[in-house]
């Protein structure tokens, strides 16, 4: 909709309130009427860019101070561009359609407003993790039209111009600036989302004001002689556009931080390719072009290439960042940042031809008394304490030993290590344990329980396996014998504890 919602009594719209279709449909019916005017009258194109303009700067009049934007600067620049670039095109009328020194101040002045709503808009989006993709993609498609507009459009108007320099450059000047303007229509363009109606609208009037000035473009070169007339039903659909995005609801949004997201990169990607394709169009027509603008072509083509090389590459290392990220959170457990069971599992296997003839053990530590700190604190306190005890055993195990978290409060330290070094580090883990943890709740203290296994050089898959099963049947007795630590060949010297053990089925490492 774009009048927002009509005042409800009720279930009742108000009595003689116009429905919002016949609304939308009676402003299609006037702004196609007020178009297609020029186009059946010589000389109605004076008044009626006049009053379509005036209706366009009324109505963002009425939408800023209904839906109330948070930048309504912008909003009001927008405005002085219409009345501006309305003005231009008065002069040009009413001076026979020649060029005048006026009109061109009026009409590069409101490419100037047009600018400074663009910045307003787009600042606050600028603070994101893409957004130097989304302005490098933006300058290449910027030099993409850069290049045609030179190849199709400045250098022709250069190499005809029969008025004066001055009148030459300003000819030149206009394409530089369709370019840029291009340049910051797809630059909102990609930032924006689908239910973004009011920017949609604004879209397509800087593109129907692009198209005006192509046409423009293209009669200074010699190319094409469109009329005057026709010319400017694309301004006229420019204001219409502009007064019905300052009316719709959706005009709020804009100039609101916005996420940026990455993934719109291939939206960019294929703007940018049609880029590419226009420039492979240049050695086509550049038979026709000299010396100075073999060099500017070649320039811009040059530096175009250079930054589609540093996308791709900046793609590249994005990718494989996002692989290495991937890798480590399915590798990694969130809360401690330990490895997790599965690839604990691996590991062996991974580790093979370090570890190959090295006699492996393997410790299983369960801290002792964690269930009533978890019911007493609550989960969140029992989360600090397992991210502390984490700590601790990343701290005390040696640089090439492995550590994971099981489960719960459940870890696994692996170690080519023999008989007397695992024991050192048990020793190692459960001093680190005696001292009490600082958590948020104030002091806690808890102790731990440690299996270990070790087995000489077998099958990294047997490995892992029976180990694992072993320590976890010596921490079960530890644990019931309070011993701090056991190994599983020693069980035998202090009973049995292996009715308290858990029912172990073998598991597949993913």
């Amino acid at each position: 909709m774009f009048f927002g919602e009509l005042p409800a009594a009720g279930t009742r719209q108000l009595v003689g309130a116009p429905p919002r279709k016949l609304w939308s449909t009676m402003l299609a019916a006037l702004g196609a009427a007020a178009i297609a005017l020029p186009l059946i009258f010589d000389r109605a194109a004076i008044v009626v860019t006049t009053g379509v303009a005036i209706a366009a700067v009324t109505m963002i009049g009425i939408g800023v101070r209904r839906h109330r934007p948070p930048v309504p600067s912008a909003w009001y620049s927008l405005a002085a561009s219409a009345l501006l670039f309305a003005l231009g095109t008065v002069l040009r009328d009413d001076i026979g359609r020649r060029a005048h020194p006026f009109q061109d101040v009026a009409t590069l002045a409101g490419y100037a407003f047009v600018g400074v709503a663009a910045f307003l808009w787009l600042r606050p989006r600028r603070d994101h993790s893409c957004t130097q993709d989304q302005m490098l993609d933006s300058g290449l498609i910027g030099l993409g039209a850069l290049l045609a507009s030179w190849t199709f459009l400045i250098s022709p108007v250069l190499q005809h111009a029969t008025g004066t320099t001055g009148r030459m450059f300003v000819d030149a000047a206009y394409p530089v600036i369709d370019a840029v303007l291009l340049t910051l229509v797809t630059h909102s363009v990609v930032a924006s989302n689908r239910s973004e109606i009011s920017l949609r609208l604004v879209h397509a009037s800087l593109l129907a004001i692009l198209v005006s000035d192509l046409g423009r473009g293209l009669r200074a070169a010699g190319t094409l002689r469109p009329d005057h007339e026709l010319l400017l039903i694309p301004m006229l659909f420019a204001y219409v556009m502009l007064g019905l995005a300052a009316l719709h609801p959706t005009m709020v949004t804009l100039g609101r931080p916005r996420r940026v997201l990455a993934q719109r990169s291939r939206r960019r990607a294929s703007v940018i390719a049609v880029a590419l394709v226009v420039a492979s169009l240049v050695p086509t027509v550049g038979a026709r072009l000299g010396s100075i603008d073999r060099l500017v072509v070649s320039s811009l083509l040059a530096v175009l290439l250079i930054g589609v090389l540093v996308r791709s590459e900046r793609a590249i290392v994005r990718s494989a960042r996002s692989e290495r990220r991937a890798q480590y959170q399915a590798d990694h457990d969130m809360l401690t940042g330990l490895l997790n069971r599965s690839a604990l599992l691996r590991m062996p296997a991974r580790e093979h031809e370090r570890w190959a003839g090295r006699t492996l053990c393997m410790l299983f530590l369960d801290l002792d008394g964690f269930k009533a700190i978890n019911d007493t604190h609550g989960h969140t306190v029992g989360d600090e304490l397992i991210a502390n005890a984490a700590a601790r055993i990343r701290r005390v195990i040696r640089r090439d030993d492995m550590a994971a978290r099981y489960g719960g409060d459940e870890f696994v330290v692996l170690s080519a290590a023999d008989r007397t070094e695992a024991t050192v580090l048990a020793e190692r883990l459960l001093a680190a344990f005696a001292i009490p943890f600082e958590l948020s709740v104030g002091e806690v203290s808890i102790s731990a329980s440690i299996g270990i296994a070790c087995g000489g050089p077998r099958s990294a898959d047997a490995t892992a396996y029976d180990l694992l099963r072993e320590a976890d049947s010596a921490m079960y007795h530890a644990k019931a014998y309070a011993l701090g630590y056991v190994f599983h060949d020693d069980m035998r010297l202090h009973g049995h504890a292996d009715s308290g053990r858990r029912g172990w089925r073998r598991e597949t490492a993913v």
